[in-house]
């Protein structure tokens, strides 16, 4: 099975980091089998794809994990786990839109939400 990485509570950009990770690492673990020279992974996040894209982690180390306005960076543990995938060639990071009919976005989005409701269940 897959860790999901629950936690509560939390937040949507804590969860939209916690799947990359999970997913990132979840594909690694299979990397021998199928031998891949690039993995892409898309995401609906923009908190996500901006910080890879515009490289906010390289000013984030180097400001003492402080942000723009000198501020703690929030989710730095998460950040932290990501930086590894950001900066290997092997992985390239892509926005997707959300909720605009993007098929594997859509599956995730469904698969959210009966998590969702499961764990209301349960709680």
């Amino acid at each position: 099975g897959i860790d999901i990485g629950r936690e509560a509570p939390s937040t949507n950009q804590r969860m939209e980091l916690t799947a990359a990770i999970k997913g990132c690492q979840h594909i690694l673990k299979f990397e021998t089998e199928f031998q891949a020279d690039k993995i892409e992974v898309y995401s609906d996040s923009a908190y996500l794809i901006n910080c890879v894209h515009q490289q906010w982690y390289v000013n984030w180390q180097k400001n003492g994990w402080k942000n723009s306005k000198k501020e703690d960076v929030a989710n730095r543990d998460l950040w932290e786990q990501l930086i590894p995938y950001f900066t290997n060639p092997k992985f390239s990071f892509h926005k997707v839109a959300g909720h605009s009919g993007d098929f594997w976005n859509e599956q995730v989005d469904k698969l959210t939400q009966l998590a969702r409701a499961e764990i209301k269940e349960i709680l």
